[in-house]
């Protein structure tokens, strides 16, 4: 990859990842990079709207909205997730998210989440310490699984993290023998979460199974109170929908 693309996606991964605008300075500090440079990338990425720039600083741009509802089209998430997720997050007080093993990758699809979540839409590179994850997982066949671990790793997220193969397959057979994924301040200190896989035939019956999940994070505290009504909540809603929603990748 050519350094300035290669320098353009550092800056706005950045600007994605802080909690508000960032500076130039801040940005050229960052990246160890001149500060004209940086000036040069922030202009071309402003310019097609991927950043905006504010009188603090720069902020993700108007862009970014649509690249992600092409992401979701491309994928052909339809609507109607969407709108499930944000009815269990208004029902539950919970952060809810759709997620999907594809191609050997695990993501967070969509997700109906305040803004101080601990979880957001996109690959899910610690899929081992994450509900939804092991929810996939765990529906795997036994070497693709080994070949997911192996490829990523099980780095440590918290201190309570599984990170020992044998453990993990332990925790992924009591996740088949229930159908429920459950961890606590694994990925997250201070949270935790439930998720229910939900393969579905996107093409109807006799085609390929697509391994999907739903979850819901919760502070630590509220989840063993609200473990048993949230984890219902997610399979009833799924249960109640007249047709599964339609993730076929289009061609």
């Amino acid at each position: 990859m050519p350094q300035s693309v290669d320098r353009a996606l550092d800056l706005l991964d950045a600007v994605a990842a802080a909690d508000g605008p960032v500076t130039a300075k801040a940005l050229a500090r960052h990246l160890d990079c001149g500060l004209s440079t940086v000036y040069d990338l922030l202009g071309s990425l402003t310019e097609r709207g991927h950043l905006a720039r504010t009188a603090a600083g720069y902020t993700l741009g108007y862009r970014v909205p649509a690249l992600h509802q092409a992401f979701q089209r491309q994928l052909r998430v339809d609507e109607r997730v969407h709108e499930v997720l944000l009815r269990l997050r208004r029902s539950s007080g919970a952060d809810v998210f759709f997620s999907t093993y594809r191609d050997g990758e695990i993501a967070v699809l969509d997700g109906a989440a305040g803004p101080d979540s601990a979880f957001t839409v996109g690959q899910d590179t610690a899929a081992h310490a994450t509900a939804h994850g092991r929810a996939l997982l765990a529906s795997l066949p036994a070497a693709t699984r080994r070949q997911y671990l192996t490829t990523g790793g099980m780095r440590a997220r918290t201190a309570r993290t599984i990170t020992a193969p044998e453990r993990l397959e332990r925790e992924l057979r009591r996740v088949r023998r229930d159908g429920i994924a459950v961890e606590r301040e694994e990925a997250a200190s201070g949270m935790a979460c439930v998720a229910v896989p939900v393969p579905v035939r996107p093409g109807g019956p006799g085609t390929p199974t697509t391994l999907t999940a739903v979850s819901a994070a919760l502070p630590v505290e509220d989840f063993a109170r609200l473990r048993a009504p949230l984890t219902e909540a997610l399979r009833r809603r799924w249960r109640r929908w007249p047709e599964r929603p339609d993730l076929r990748a289009r061609t």
